[in-house]
């Protein structure tokens, strides 16, 4: 499967410059069965790296455009009643896709934020008490605008939980953007981007990711990273236990995307700030996400972890 996933990143570096790093964390996103919040100023590139992932996998996208009068309707749609037929029938909303764009997610009030709560946890949505399942695979990209706050409703900690990731693409160097430029210059690659593999195939690989064999002392350093997050003294809240699933979730699925059976304490250290920061609350009032990577960081630093060829299973 590693043809295909250099397939992929290949194809979405046609449409997305210098954000390699990033792609290959939606992908591991995708592959350990989670979701991606990308916080981030306007223009950066979230909405087109979305919508670029998608069409590379050959995935079904749709976008929802947050604000505040928005109601949970809106996203899980509602039953409308037909005069022909004589009956309610559903019109489903736009959470029925396989790529979910949630664009400036906190823009829209809490009942509505709560309205994807569901979706991203059970795969399923419940309409007028009738449930309905979601397609796999779903995967759900919302994002944020850091700078202008005004008039938005901040996540709390229990919804941003429910994100396997939180990223930020960055501005990109004087390099990248005069490539960005020329990549741009004649017409946008994205209207023109292929997909180069399918729904099932990305099944089958979720499914490997999730076979990757992660040795016991590596579930003691996972263990023990988020224990060091609860006793730090600059933290009132640290990674609760399903936390520590989506690292080591998260840790398969990078493992995997990087081509290995097995997973290191390095790859546990590449995914810990994604996974680990956003689900801190830092003991001086409202968290920054900067210090709370700052603080995993560290504490990936001055855990120990035991030496060994974790090459070799038992």
């Amino acid at each position: 499967m590693q043809e295909t996933i250099r397939a992929i990143l290949e194809n979405t570096r046609r449409v997305i410059v210098g954000k390699e790093q990033v792609t290959k964390l939606m992908l591991a996103a995708l592959f350990a069965d989670g979701h991606v919040l990308l916080e981030d100023v306007p223009g950066t590139g979230k909405t087109r790296l979305a919508r670029a992932l998608a069409q590379s996998l050959g995935l079904h996208f749709g976008r929802i455009q947050f604000t505040p009068d928005m109601l949970p309707a809106d996203i899980t749609g509602l039953h409308i009643y037909d005069r022909q037929r004589g009956a309610f029938v559903l019109q489903k909303g736009p959470v029925f896709t396989n790529v979910l764009l949630a664009d400036e997610i906190n823009r829209a009030t809490p009942r509505t934020q709560a309205g994807l709560l569901e979706c991203m946890e059970e795969r399923q949505v419940t309409i007028d008490g009738e449930t309905q399942r979601l397609e796999p695979p779903f995967f759900v990209v919302a994002t944020e605008n850091p700078v202008e706050t005004a008039g938005t409703f901040p996540l709390p900690e229990a919804q941003l939980d429910r994100f396997l990731f939180k990223l930020s693409m960055g501005l990109p160097s004087r390099e990248e953007e005069l490539l960005i430029l020329d990549t741009y210059r004649e017409k946008d690659p994205l209207e023109t981007l292929q997909a180069v593999t399918g729904a099932e195939e990305l099944l089958r690989m979720k499914r490997e990711a999730m076979q990757v064999y992660v040795h016991s002392l590596v579930c003691e350093y996972m263990v023990d990273l988020a224990a060091a997050t609860r006793s730090s003294d600059r933290t009132v809240m640290g990674v609760s236990p399903r936390g520590t699933l989506a690292l080591m979730r998260a840790a398969k699925a990078w493992a995997y995307v990087e081509g290995r059976a097995f997973v290191t304490p390095d790859d546990v250290r590449a995914v810990a700030g994604p996974v680990m920061a956003h689900r801190m609350v830092l003991s001086y009032g409202q968290s920054r996400y900067e210090d709370a990577l700052s603080l995993t960081e560290q504490l990936c630093r001055s855990v120990p972890v035991t030496t060994e060829d974790f090459s070799e299973k038992k």
